[in-house]
């Protein structure tokens, strides 16, 4: 016994050795063939467990925690200096290093959790003192300059500086860029903080971001004077991210969009003209076509306009003429000429703003960006500058000056000859400025969102040293040579594969040379499956949704993983109702004025205020959620829905009707509103792993990938299944290098290409879909970059979203981007030939994805309030409530799974003939059983007297 709880727990339990379970000691009993009443008689000498232990632990090499107190306080200040641990993490953190360091764990836990808690505070007073010592003396009193209220005002000016905007307009860029050079002028960023690790930084830069002006006022000096050195540094960054932001959305709302819309809306009203001035044209020719003679015979001109005047005078042909040139672009590639000229008329909007700009953001440029950064740079210098431009002066931009953009800069009737128009150079160089840094091939230095996502690539000994991990973690190798002949032989493999089965596979039709599949219908249900779960969704209990809540926290102990933001744990009482109350306010969409309850501590407005404040944000609900999945696997039933491999990515749309930069139109969603899509990722198992805020309707393929690597917890998903949204060769060749099957749902395979390999191959009824050739060629001159792309993705240095947007240059891909394509297009044939020829394969793809419908439709189930709207004015608010909503949701998929199996045991004891196939068609995402409305009463059921009791008409029908 004591070997075994030595082995598992750390530490001897020589003073009461038999206080374990009875089922151990009966199972050590069977183990050493003894009968397991005699351990009682091991109590009668208390002297031979101690002898024992000691034993055990010189035979083990076990050494005692007192003769290694140093070597322990090590570690917890090398693990205090590295990350942003809380005191429970880092306790659990420091038992798993006694145990694999063979170092027994101290008598009293207290031992240890004081030893935790002593150099926890040690190495954090350490950090706060070298911060305030690097701090100039000029800077630390300007930074604690923030924490005061000018007179006048009623908030303080570091609640001012970390208010972000919400809307864009050339004020609010020109006060962002105010902003950006006011935090920068305060020096935070100059400090050299070199030695103290970015989890450290990014930790007090979240503690002053979140806290209130007199908390961050009663720290003491050192600690108070280190967070705002750090939430500085982190406004220094986001307020430059901020100020694109506003120029982004300046550019493509109130720019392009409203010259785009004054453009039709200038076609239409000239329509009419144009109509008439057509009509008489056309009169015009008739006559003149009608008037050649059909033998070999001249006609004299003066006779042709004879003819002609008769239907059109010549001064109303002249005049149609003159208004079908003025109306039709003289070229294909000057369709734009109309919105480009309404654009020009709105020069004041950003007169004077690129000087600014340009001094307060310090823009960098990749190659292909430079000839846009030096435009610009002359527009800014032309645009505060009264004296007459010439043409000698935008002649080294005239590249860029390109199209109907030409003739707008270099000829406006308006002005003498040889002078250039300084209000259409001016936009036409800040257009080419917003499609470059949407191309990141302008970038910001300093910046998060808008910097270079190159720069965030692993290289050099960082690369050197995870790419060992790497390669070994996606079974890749340096030398894609190998890989590549697998890859194409599977490739020939599976169009043999579905030739072969042509013949007998009477859902692919051909039909005028084009492929269809025709429609999946419902799958058969098994005998008595009907009633099975009739009987079942009977049996599910009643309850209210906050008592579902609280019965889910109390079972799995959730309230455990809501730390403090300065990573304190708790000692509030009825923590988890404060909590519960908070999740149904944030998930419900409702606000607090339903939730609070003046004689309820745990649900005062004070008290949740202050729980939401300091308890609940994205991490916390993150680590909530990785609980609630591992908790759920462990349910039996749950194992006959899948393993947690296959998981689904689908947005959810939400109006959002106030300002808000993160949010974009679409009025196929949002009507004349704008909105935001949370991105979010199901398993199998109807579990949410994670999910995305993205702004408007972006396209969901560009997000997906960065969704995937941010799960919440699970096991990883292999299969990645989305609907038929637009998905690109790119983002199959980066699913396919990070170790994942993409597999979207196509609807319409009639002119789906494939691709091949092979050039001399023949596949019958397929040759017309794939006679594009694979370059593997490409992909073996780009391996290198390739797989450094692949471990700089799931290592987290670079989002993906930024990266295929870096590949891709107006519309066509780069090198390292056509490598990616090309070898995307290996796996994006196989899942076509597969989705062809396997019905099992398309009906995986449509259930997984039914499964996330369902699931969005119980989203919207929960999330009634306001209308089903979203009101935050910030992304990062967007962010924590459709976070409160996933663990909203996945506490009801968990609760449904536990009521699940125990009724289905139930059904299968009283003799029901349940089958594994019914079991995998039942669903956890009923919820006509869970009343979401009218009732926020936060009553406790008790989890030490097991399930509440079935429905009690379920066991009357039984």
């Amino acid at each position: 016994m004591q070997w075994g709880t030595v082995r598992m727990l750390g530490a001897f339990l020589a003073e009461a050795p038999l206080d374990v379970p009875a089922g151990v000691v009966e199972f050590a009993a069977e183990q050493v063939g003894v009968d397991p009443e005699c351990a009682l008689e091991y109590l009668v000498r208390p002297k031979t467990a101690y002898e024992h232990a000691w034993e055990i632990r010189d035979l083990l090499g076990l050494a005692e925690f007192s003769d290694c107190e140093d070597l322990v306080r090590q570690f917890v200040a090398a693990r205090v200096w590295a990350s942003a641990e809380g005191p429970r993490a880092l306790f659990d953190r420091t038992v798993v290093h006694l145990l694999e360091a063979g170092i027994l764990l101290p008598a009293g836990i207290t031992t240890l959790t004081r030893l935790v808690a002593e150099v926890r505070r040690v190495e954090n007073a350490r950090l706060h003192a070298l911060l305030a010592q690097r701090t100039p003396a000029e800077t630390a009193v300007a930074l604690r300059a923030l924490l005061q209220v000018p007179e006048g005002k009623r908030a303080s000016e570091l609640e001012r500086l970390r208010m972000s905007p919400v809307r864009a307009s050339g004020r609010v860029l020109a006060s962002q860029l105010d902003r950006v050079s006011e935090i920068g002028h305060l020096g935070a960023g100059r400090v050299d903080a070199g030695e103290v690790p970015a989890a450290k930084l990014a930790a007090l830069a979240k503690y002053g971001l979140a806290s209130k002006a007199p908390t961050l006022r009663d720290l003491e000096p050192d600690r108070q004077t280190a967070t705002l050195l750090a939430t500085v540094r982190h406004l220094e960054t986001s307020s430059v991210d901020d100020a694109l932001d506003v120029l982004d959305l300046l550019v493509a709302s109130e720019l392009l969009a409203k010259a785009e819309r004054a453009g039709k809306a200038e076609q239409l009203r000239s329509l009419p003209k144009l109509r008439s001035a057509a009509r008489q044209i056309a009169s015009a020719m008739e006559v003149l076509m009608s008037t050649a003679p059909e033998v070999e015979e001249s006609v004299s001109l003066v006779e042709a306009w004879k003819a002609v005047e008769e239907v059109v005078p010549r001064d109303k042909l002249a005049a149609a003429v003159a208004t079908v040139t003025a109306a039709v672009p003289q070229s294909d590639d000057d369709a734009a000429a109309a919105w480009r000229a309404e654009v020009v008329k709105r020069y004041r909007t950003v007169k004077g703003l690129l000087e600014p700009l340009l001094e307060v953001v310090a823009f960098r440029a990749v190659k292909a960006g430079e000839p846009v950064l030096a435009m610009v740079r002359a527009a800014a210098v032309m645009a505060g500058s009264r004296r007459r431009v010439g043409l000698a002066d935008v002649l080294a931009h005239e590249d860029l000056i390109a199209g109907s953009w030409r003739p707008l800069v270099l000829a406006n009737p308006d002005l003498s000859a040889g002078t250039v128009d300084k209000a259409a150079f001016t936009l036409c160089a800040l257009m080419h400025l917003h499609s470059a840094l949407r191309r990141r091939d302008v970038f910001a230095a300093g910046a998060d969102r808008w910097g270079d996502p190159r720069a965030r690539l692993l290289e050099g000994a960082a690369w050197d040293a995870a790419r060992p991990h790497v390669l070994a973690a996606l079974e890749l190798e340096d030398e894609p040579a190998g890989h590549l002949a697998e890859l194409a032989s599977a490739l020939e493999g599976a169009y043999t594969r579905v030739l072969d089965g042509l013949g007998g596979n009477t859902a692919v039709q051909f039909v005028g040379g084009k492929l269809r599949v025709d429609k999946l219908g419902p799958s058969a249900e098994p005998p008595l499956m009907g009633e099975f779960r009739d009987l079942v969704a009977g049996m599910l209990p009643r309850v209210d949704f906050p008592e579902l809540l609280l019965e889910v926290f109390d079972r799995t102990q959730l309230a455990a993983e809501f730390t403090h933001i300065s990573g304190a744990d708790t000692s509030m009482e009825d923590f988890a109702v404060s909590l519960c109350g908070l999740l149904v306010a944030e998930a419900c969409n409702v606000g607090l004025v339903p939730i609070e309850k003046p004689n309820v501590t745990a649900l005062t407005r004070a008290r949740l205020q202050q729980v939401d404040q300091g308890y609940l944000r994205a991490e916390t609900l993150s680590a909530a959620n990785a609980r609630l999945i591992a908790a759920q696997a462990g349910i039996d039933l749950v194992g006959s829905w899948g393993g947690g491999r296959l998981a689904s990515a689908d947005g959810l749309r939400f109006t959002v009707p106030v300002a808000n930069l993160s949010t974009g139109h679409n009025p196929i969603y949002f009507g004349r509103q704008r909105g935001a899509t949370w991105l979010n990722v199901v398993n199998d198992q109807v579990m949410g792993l994670g999910g995305l805020v993205v702004p408007g309707t972006l396209r969901d393929s560009l997000f997906i990938l960065d969704a995937i690597h941010t799960l919440d917890g699970g096991p990883r998903p292999e299969t990645v299944v989305t609907d038929t949204a637009s998905y690109s060769d790119i983002v199959f060749g980066m699913f396919a290098i990070c170790g994942y099957q993409f597999s979207p749902r196509i609807a319409d395979l009639g002119d789906t290409r494939l691709w091949r390999t092979n050039t001399r191959a023949t596949y019958g009824p397929l040759d017309t879909m794939s006679r594009r050739t694979i370059r593997l060629d490409k992909v073996r001159a780009h391996w290198a970059d390739m797989l450094r792309v692949a471990g700089s993705l799931t290592t987290g240095s670079v989002r993906a979203y930024d990266l295929i947007r870096m590949l891709q240059r107006d519309g066509r891909p780069t090198g390292l981007g056509e490598a990616f394509a090309h070898y995307g297009r290996i796996f994006k044939t196989l899942h076509l030939l597969q989705f062809i020829s396997n019905e099992g394969y398309r009906r995986m793809i449509g259930t997984q994805l039914n499964v996330q419908e369902a699931r969005h439709r119980l989203a919207r189930r929960i999330a009634f309030g306001n209308r089903g709207q979203l009101r935050q004015r910030y992304r990062e608010g967007m962010e924590d409530q459709l976070g409160a909503l996933g663990l909203a949701l996945n506490a009801v998929v968990w609760w449904n799974s536990l009521y699940l199996d125990a009724a289905v045991k139930q059904i299968r004891s009283d003799g029901f003939p349940v089958t594994q196939e019914m079991c995998a068609r039942l669903s956890p995402i009923a919820y006509q059983h869970i009343n979401f409305l009218g009732r926020y009463a936060f009553t406790r059921a008790d989890p030490a007297a097991g399930l509440r009791p079935f429905h009690e008409s379920a066991s009357e029908q039984g």
